[in-house]
């Protein structure tokens, strides 16, 4: 019996990279799983790619009405979900001086408000002793320059996870941060950031999105049952050094 056996999960941003990675895990441990992404043919592509077990919902976790048509998707298929990983984000770079009113609200509007809505829309759904977790960064926790907005918005999310599970601590819900560090996605990074980041990294690589699933599976799971309001940084050691 797998770890997720019997479980629905819901992971926004679950069309590609991390997000994909984890959906595809949660399915092979026997969970049902709702992904969310923007764009419908990587959304299509990636239901198609899990294989089973997985609904897709096109919208954009920063937009509420979007929101509103993903969970009662999940309450019409499913009527409950038992874990949910708010892991919709955003990142560019832009240094202070730099920092526009478009650049600010957008990120913030993704990375803090979406997160928070995200999780607040889904509470009617949630059942008691389930867990709630979201994508953080190392950012967070490092002094990138040109990075402070993005990382500004995902330290927020600490915030929350302090506030939110005593909130939710009479339901037995527990909520965590999850902090990737510089994975091999998708997403392409030009040579020069790529070797920056290599050379923080102990072992000298990237992270792979399955290395990243795998402690997305351990924050779902009930392995993680006595495991509360953690920042857990998967990310080689760039964070610690």
């Amino acid at each position: 019996m797998g770890k997720l056996a019997g479980k629905v999960a819901v992971i926004t941003g679950g069309s590609s990279g991390l997000g994909l990675a984890s959906a595809k895990r949660f399915v092979e441990e026997g969970a049902y799983v709702f992904i969310t992404g923007r764009r419908q043919e990587a959304l299509d592509e990636a239901v198609t790619s899990i294989g089973r077990n997985a609904t897709g919902v096109r919208g954009d976790a920063a937009n509420l009405d979007d929101l509103d048509r993903l969970f009662d998707t999940v309450k019409r298929e499913k009527g409950r979900i038992d874990v949910l990983f708010a892991s919709a984000g955003m990142g560019e770079p832009a240094p202070l001086g730099q920092i526009t009113e478009q650049h600010f609200d957008a990120t913030f509007g993704l990375n803090t408000r979406g997160t928070l809505f995200t999780v607040q829309k889904a509470l009617p759904l949630f059942n008691d002793g389930g867990s709630i977790f979201m994508t953080g960064s190392v950012a967070s926790l490092k002094g990138y320059p040109a990075f402070t907005v993005y990382s500004a918005s995902k330290a927020a999310l600490r915030a929350f996870a302090r506030g939110w599970l005593n909130e939710l601590k009479g339901r037995n819900i527990r909520v965590n941060v999850l902090h990737p560090g510089p994975t091999d996605t998708s997403v392409p990074i030009d040579a020069d950031t790529r070797r920056l980041f290599e050379s923080h990294i102990p072992r000298g690589k990237l992270g792979r999105p399955e290395e990243i699933a795998a402690a997305a599976l351990f924050l779902a799971s009930d392995e993680s049952s006595f495991v509360n309001g953690i920042e857990l940084s998967v990310d080689g050691g760039l964070s610690a050094i």
